[in-house]
């Protein structure tokens, strides 16, 4: 994925609100940025950490937007909807390994009267329904999701437990959005609910695949297959 407008380099001062971020520009001015993430953003939102930002759409309400936060060995997604679009790339070249043969790609596909999933691939063997979550907390070595509680996480992870035993197929991709780890694992510690719901998903059928990515300031591309432990 491409970035469709180039990103600017910052300087955070202050993550408040979870959604706005006081940053610093080259020339001295201070900013108020989009933040795009409704997580803890442990380890990523600390003041004077160098961040990427671009310029938002005609209309809204903030004239910034940050997507990129640099850590001391490599790059992290703050923007929680590039995941999404960077597995949509993937999809569509069929570079996530691990996933049946499938024609057609729908985004956005309601699978219960609950739940919407993102993506719900079609092909002669029936559907094949995937999550995606963006995984940018790092503990210990390991990437680890969530950063925070997350019903709604837990209510998908059931959605596609639930699909499973329907004799349907499903999947949850874990994109690993940092690029300084190279394996996944779930943060039980944080959301014991989720780490359930993983456990009991991932025992129905549910694939667990992760991917990495690779990061710059002009776009963010998948990458190789990474162990969900």
């Amino acid at each position: 994925m491409r970035f469709p407008t180039p990103l600017f380099a910052s300087q955070l001062n202050l993550r408040y609100k979870r959604f706005l971020a006081d940053m610093q520009m080259p020339d001295g001015t201070v900013v108020t940025a989009h933040c795009p993430n409704p997580g803890a953003m442990t380890g990523l939102a600390d003041p004077g950490m160098r961040c990427w930002l671009a310029r938002a759409r005609p209309g809204g309400k903030l004239d910034w937007g940050w997507k990129l936060v640099e850590l001391p060995g490599g790059m992290a997604v703050i923007d929680t909807g590039i995941a999404n679009r960077v597995v949509a790339e993937a999809l569509e070249a069929r570079g996530v390994p691990g996933l049946p043969a499938y024609d057609t790609i729908r985004p956005e596909a309601r699978l219960d009267s609950e739940s919407r999933i993102d993506f719900r691939l079609e092909g002669a063997d029936g559907p094949v329904w995937v999550e995606v979550k963006s995984v940018t907390l790092a503990r210990n070595g390991w990437a680890e999701f969530p950063d925070t509680r997350t019903a709604r996480g837990a209510r998908h992870l059931r959605a596609l437990t639930a699909a499973v035993q329907r004799g349907e197929r499903a999947a949850m991709v874990y994109l690993l959005a940092r690029d300084d780890c190279d394996r996944i694992r779930i943060a039980a510690d944080i959301d014991p609910a989720y780490a359930e719901a993983f456990d009991q998903a991932r025992a129905a059928g549910v694939a667990m695949l992760g991917l990495s990515c690779r990061i710059t300031p002009e776009e963010v591309v998948a990458g190789a297959p990474v162990e969900v432990g």
